[in-house]
């Protein structure tokens, strides 16, 4: 499979009383399985498409005030095209040579704090990766989920690997095993696969009865000391 991108950088400097640099990129990628157009700003994704349901997708808040891309959807399809036939171009010219592979770290986390028969998200995040796509899975007990997963849109980092992530919305309940699995044209054998348990600390009451114990021991050490003083005092 060959991936074709296209990453364009824009600075902007804005003047004000110190001089503030933003760098918005584009990004424009497809090959024989994948298609992305993308914009953002300072690392971050401000809109990208959606070619399956055919529309442009707003990814900031709306209090983050975020500007409007009106016709940004057909000039996406538009520059998706243009990539299509470069790639094309690139395969007969360069006769495809060896591809660099560059394999996938994943790591796996709960977005909050995790409590038992409260619903939660687990995250996947895969990053470190050339060329996309990955292919992400999930399991509960060894049973692959296909409900209440989504997927992100492929971030490409500044060493032109890429991220993506993986969301499982849950209900943590005591034993539960949790799997997320990682397919990726570098790696040789068996998939990548990062476990999570749930794993819910409970208060220990060791701890405090200790300290309750030496402290009520401590003061009837000194409450006794006091008295033999006192005693003593007497005596002479």
């Amino acid at each position: 499979m060959e991936l074709y991108g296209i990453l364009l950088l824009f600075t902007v400097i804005v003047s004000t009383r110190a001089q503030v640099v933003h760098s918005d990129f584009r990004l424009t990628g497809c090959s024989d399985t994948e298609e992305e157009v993308l914009f953002g700003t300072d690392g971050e994704e401000l809109w990208h498409s959606d070619f399956i349901r055919k529309e442009g997708v707003m990814t900031v808040p709306e209090f983050a005030d975020p500007m409007s891309f009106p016709n940004f959807y057909e000039s996406a399809v538009a520059n998706l095209e243009i990539c299509k036939q470069n790639l094309a171009l690139d395969i007969e010219v360069y006769k495809n040579p060896v591809e660099q592979l560059d394999l996938p770290e994943m790591s796996i986390y709960s977005e909050d704090d995790v409590e038992l028969n409260v619903e939660n998200t687990l995250i996947c995040h895969v990053t470190g990766f050339f060329p996309p796509p990955v292919r992400v899975s999930w399991t509960k007990n060894n049973e692959i989920l296909t409900e209440d997963v989504s997927l992100s849109q492929y971030r490409l980092k500044s060493d032109g690997t890429f991220n993506i992530f993986s969301t499982l919305k849950f209900t943590p309940a005591g034993g539960d095993i949790y799997s997320c699995t990682v397919n990726h044209k570098s790696i040789l054998g068996q998939p990548k696969t990062k476990t999570w348990d749930v794993d819910v600390a409970v208060p220990s009451v060791g701890p405090a009865a200790f300290c309750g114990v030496g402290l009520t021991l401590g003061l009837l050490g000194v409450a006794t000391g006091t008295f033999f003083l006192i005693k003593g005092n007497n005596c002479n």
